[in-house]
């Protein structure tokens, strides 16, 4: 017992040693001084045409350094999840010594080795690298024109550059082509060279952009072109609602001064006809809710973390972006609770806590179920994007102990401070039959036809969006996004406005799921146009990364349908609570 009561105070008083002692500059202050180590972390390989399907550097037969190994560990949630495996070189650098020629390691080329090699090489496997967290890309090696001979790059040729005490700029040479031959030794060797440069700190990753491709006259051409459909769009819907309802409302108004008698022979229809049942509740309102609250918070999130986007640049940090996503997704779980828990209680629901689990749940586990199945082929493939098991249960534990509870929170609000039906016309007890009306007013029409437009308006966006994550593109034009998002949903309501008014002319009430499907039907048009970019503008290949492809694109499609489809039903429900105010009901 006196023993452990030892070790304790010794542990705790080295603990307190180490908080006192000055802090060394480091990659995370980005800041050295003169002979200061620099560490060159080798991060993943992998085939060039297949960007996500990565695995371990080490796992190709190369040799390590001989200086002392140094472990990293994931420093965020997104690091782990884009499956980062930072490994020590074992290379000795320090902050402006140079390196001439130097042989750090020999490989023993075996047979088992070379056709490791030989099938890298063959598969145009590239290799990444960080110093300073600036990344470096290599690749593994070449064949001759016929194809039979495979040569292997053994010299690493560095050269950074540094501006001050900070690291600005890092350049890599592959040379030394050495041809592979079984039972052979192969010497694999380095130097670095620095030199000053000019390049503020602040602007080292610019070099990593490429504004010839984001900033494009197609992609100026593209906003602009959307911009005036926004215009043309609610110019149209303006003019003919507002003429239409016009129309409507003095028609209303006529047969309001006749007498019964010739009121019963008139000919009475349109919307008007249909107030005893418009705000009659939607099939299914648990989960009706459920994705309104969820749509409402993805749309949230997407504004949020776009404009801190815009603010910071989040493309500096490994994983930042995805982290990024992950703690405001969290923090706006009140936002999915107020919106779904509110239109819940409007429509007579009682079972709420049932709906806020289905609410809190809905993307987490759509999200989470498509990446557990992704995983196991990827812990198949043992590709550095199998997720850790420790990660999997911090992202449990962020669903459980921050989205459920701030959920709940949102639902009690929302259901206290605006979950009375107060809706401008009574509802009838007995719904109103439906009377027949042409094809191409059948809500499934409706549904079918009404993406087309939101789709039309980002499909441009799309493609740089896509290149960006499927290629070796950074994003970085956030403020194109910010006004694709903006288009998006000026379009989305518009549309989702003129179908719901032509199907209440027609006398069918059931608006709230045709609006919420004929706007989410957006995400139908996306994920086709991504079976397009899959085998039109992509060389990828291989069950890992294919899976990995549609999979995504199935999350991400069906995210950004729940996102307009909740958009539209909320643009729609208030030009639905609008006409029916302003309309005499007997």
């Amino acid at each position: 017992m006196r023993t452990i009561r030892v070790k304790l105070v010794l542990l705790l008083v080295l603990s307190a040693v180490d908080m006192l002692l000055p802090v060394r500059a480091d990659e995370h202050e980005h800041t050295y001084t003169d002979t200061e180590e620099v560490v060159l972390w080798m991060n993943t390989v992998g085939p060039y045409h297949n960007r996500q399907e990565t695995y371990k550097y080490f796992s190709l037969p190369f040799c390590v350094g001989t200086k002392r190994a140094i472990s990293h560990y994931h420093e965020t949630l997104g690091e782990a999840l884009q499956g980062v495996e930072l490994e020590f070189s074992g290379l000795d650098i320090k902050f402006k010594g140079e390196v001439l020629q130097t042989t750090y390691c020999e490989i023993e080329l075996d047979k088992g080795k070379r056709e490791a090699f030989v099938y890298a090489i063959k598969n145009h496997y590239w290799y990444q690298m960080y110093i300073d967290d600036l990344p470096i890309w290599g690749i593994v090696g070449e064949a001759d024109e016929n194809g039979e001979d495979h040569y292997l790059w053994t010299y690493k040729k560095l050269e950074i550059g540094y501006n001050g005490n900070r690291i600005v700029d890092v350049n890599l040479t592959s040379e030394g082509k050495v041809k592979l031959v079984p039972n052979t030794r192969i010497a694999m060797s380095y130097s670095v060279k620095w030199k000053k440069s000019d390049v503020k700190f602040e602007d080292r990753f610019d070099k990593y952009l490429d504004p010839s491709f984001f900033q494009h006259r197609i992609h100026w051409f593209s906003i602009f072109n959307s911009f005036m459909m926004v215009i043309f769009l609610v110019g149209l819907v303006s003019m003919i609602l507002m003429r239409t309802l016009r129309k409507d409302y003095a028609r209303y108004s006529k047969e309001e001064e006749m007498d019964d008698m010739d009121r019963d022979l008139g000919d009475e229809y349109g919307w008007k006809q249909v107030h005893g049942d418009v705000f009659r509740p939607s099939g299914h309102p648990l989960m009706f809710s459920s994705l309104i609250g969820s749509g409402c918070q993805i749309f949230s999130v997407s504004m949020i973390v776009i404009i801190v986007a815009m603010i910071e640049d989040l493309y500096t940090e490994r994983g930042s972006m995805l982290s990024t996503a992950i703690f405001v997704y969290a923090a706006t779980s009140p936002v999915n609770g107020y919106f779904g828990g509110s239109l819940y209680a409007k429509q007579g629901g009682r079972r709420w806590i049932k709906q806020m689990f289905i609410g809190a749940f809905l993307i987490p586990a759509m999200v989470c179920g498509t990446a557990f199945f992704i995983n196991f082929i990827a812990m198949y493939y043992h590709a550095s994007r199998a997720i850790p098991f420790g990660t999997m249960v911090a992202v449990c534990c962020i669903c459980c102990f921050v989205i459920l509870p701030l959920n709940l929170v949102g639902t009690i609000l929302g259901r206290n401070l605006s979950g009375q039906p107060n809706f401008p016309c009574r509802v009838n007890a007995v719904p109103r039959p439906i009377p027949e009306k042409k094809w191409f007013m059948e809500p499934a029409v409706i549904v079918c036809l009404g993406g087309i437009l939101p789709f039309g308006s980002i499909f441009i966006e799309m493609y740089f969006i896509f290149t960006s994550f499927w290629a070796y593109k950074i994003y970085y034009v956030y403020g194109f996004m910010m006004l694709v998002l903006v288009i998006l949903c000026i379009v989305t309501v518009c549309v989702t406005i003129v179908c719901t008014y032509f199907l209440l002319n027609a006398e069918d009430y059931r608006w709230q799921w045709t609006s919420f499907l004929s706007a989410a039907s957006t995400a139908v048009y996306v994920y086709m146009y991504s079976f397009y970019y899959y085998f039109f503008k992509t060389k990828m290949y291989g069950l890992f990364q294919t899976s990995f492809y549609f999979g995504y694109m199935a999350v991400f499609s069906t995210t950004l349908g729940i996102m307009c489809g909740a958009v539209g039903f909320m643009g729609t429900s208030a030009f639905v609570r609008k006409i029916y105010t302003n309309v005499k009901i007997d």
